[in-house]
């Protein structure tokens, strides 16, 4: 660009009538033959004024020449007519410098003048068609500048994702040998299955996450606060047992059983004794309608925290847990993670279920909680089909049914009905509720668990007397008032 700017310069210093320097006869050669120029075009023809003044010249040394004695002077030799530049070359030779110098010299000066504006023009074209290489060159550099930025990036973006890959990779392979060794996860049909094991851990997650909204005197009596004072020596069962091992009893069973250590085996702790057996029966509704809104998957956690609630403050309490929609399963913890929606609400159905679990129970503590969303829609007849679409039946059944549970004594009834807005499903939830000589609880689905683990807190316990083969001192009896608001502040 700098030497041609410099050319530039020095065009416009150049006399075109004269042959330029070297340096320039390209450029001179270049705009001489261009066919478009004014040298290069054919003389115009004359016009006619011209035309009638050499008509007339004629006519007058005609007649000078008819009159006159002398000879008619011979007539001036015809110009030729300039031959274009652009045609002086057909077989694509270039000009000479003496070529050159003759094509200056027939030049006027207007001519000349076009001559340095045709050197110039094609000077600085040569500007632009260098400007758009370069720039050309920029782009081509800016992209391909990209390219590598992008492939650079993409490599970065696809060794991240192989590392990240590699990374799940073990730690997938490190949890799944973590999960197996602990029995969370076995093998089945050539995938892994989830175990009895890991939804009981889950469960006990979802009560330490529940219990943190509980007030705190039912929190207080989750934990199985009432102690009764008396112990029994037994194997190991939980984990949270071993603040009360048996150190030298679990000692000594390790070392008759020939080992150096103490395990899971050989672990003897003092377990505290409570004479109240607890029998609770769940009844929750898994209709098609529960699927909506999350409220089967609400109840699922709500009888999870429950389960491990009760088998923490009662180890050998039975909890039945019951799915109804046309028909009533009994669900052990897996098949409750595992349930689906069903079909109809058949609430007749599942309260017979829990009469017949509750009615030959011996448990000094009998409880049924029952959980839906909406009216009973089905009912099974005397032949054992289940009709649905009749609401009025169903609701009659529903009834029926819940007197027969309600002559089982003692027990404890809560009916737990999911919100909506449907008046007429908390009139007829109400209507079971009172047959059963038991409460109503409205709620939404995120505070199933809560309700229900404060109902569950609120029972009572009894204390067991010591046996008869170690006599103890009995404490001094304490008045009935007293003991019933004692009872009532430790949350039992």
């Amino acid at each position: 660009m700098a030497a041609l700017e410099a050319r530039l310069r020095a065009s416009r210093s150049i006399d075109w009538s004269r042959l330029p320097g070297p340096e320039f006869l390209a450029d001179l050669q270049s705009a001489l033959l261009v066919p478009e120029a004014s040298w290069n075009q054919p003389p115009a023809p004359p016009g006619i004024w011209a035309r009638l003044r050499a008509a007339w010249r004629r006519f007058v040394a005609w007649l000078r020449g008819l009159f006159s004695r002398r000879s008619a002077p011979r007539p001036a030799a015809r110009k030729d007519r300039t031959v274009p530049l652009a045609f002086l070359n057909p077989d694509g030779r270039t000009l000479g410098a003496s070529e050159l110098g003759d094509a200056l010299a027939r030049l006027s000066g207007p001519q000349q003048k076009e001559l340095s504006g045709r050197v110039e023009s094609s000077i600085r074209a040569r500007e632009r068609e260098l400007e758009r290489a370069a720039e050309e060159k920029r782009k081509a550099a800016a992209s391909q500048r990209r390219q590598l930025e992008a492939e650079r990036s993409e490599a970065q973006q696809r060794a991240e994702s192989e590392t990240e890959r590699a990374v799940r990779r073990a730690e997938e392979r490190r949890l799944e040998q973590e999960l197996r060794e602990r029995g969370f996860v076995a093998e089945q049909a050539g995938g892994l299955v989830v175990t009895y094991g890991l939804v009981e851990r889950f469960a006990r997650l979802l009560l330490e996450e529940q219990s943190r909204r509980l007030p705190g005197d039912v929190r207080f009596s989750l934990k199985g606060s009432a102690s009764t004072g008396l112990y029994e020596k037994a194997r190991l069962r939980r984990l949270d047992e071993i603040a009360h091992l048996d150190v030298p009893g679990s000692l000594l069973e390790a070392r008759l059983a020939g080992s150096r250590h103490i395990d899971e085996s050989t672990s003897y702790v003092y377990r505290e004794v409570t004479s109240e057996s607890v029998h609770v029966v769940v009844a929750f509704d898994r209709s098609g309608s529960m699927s909506e809104g999350g409220k089967l998957d609400a109840a699922k956690r709500a009888l999870l925290a429950l389960y491990v609630a009760v088998r923490n403050r009662y180890p050998d309490a039975t909890v039945d847990l019951l799915a109804f929609d046309n028909t009533v399963s009994v669900l052990d913890l897996l098949e409750l993670w595992e349930c689906k929606p069903g079909a109809f609400t058949n609430t007749a159905e599942a309260i017979r279920a829990a009469h017949l679990l509750l009615r030959p129970s011996r448990a000094s503590r009998r409880e049924v909680y029952l959980i839906t969303d909406g009216l009973p829609e089905a009912y099974t007849d005397e032949g054992g089909e289940v009709r649905s679409g009749q609401l009025d039946r169903a609701m009659e059944a529903a009834l029926e049914r819940a007197r027969e549970l309600a002559t089982v004594t003692p027990l404890k009834s809560t009916l737990l009905l999911l919100r909506s807005d449907r008046p007429e499903y908390e009139v007829a939830a109400r209507a079971i509720a009172r047959t059963l000589g038991g409460e109503l609880v409205v709620t939404d689905p995120a505070g199933l668990g809560i309700e229900l683990l404060v109902r569950w807190a609120h029972g009572t316990e009894t204390e067991r007397r010591a046996p008869a083969a170690a006599p103890r001192v009995a404490p001094a009896p304490r008045p009935a008032g007293r003991r019933r608001r004692a009872d009532r502040r430790m949350g039992g």
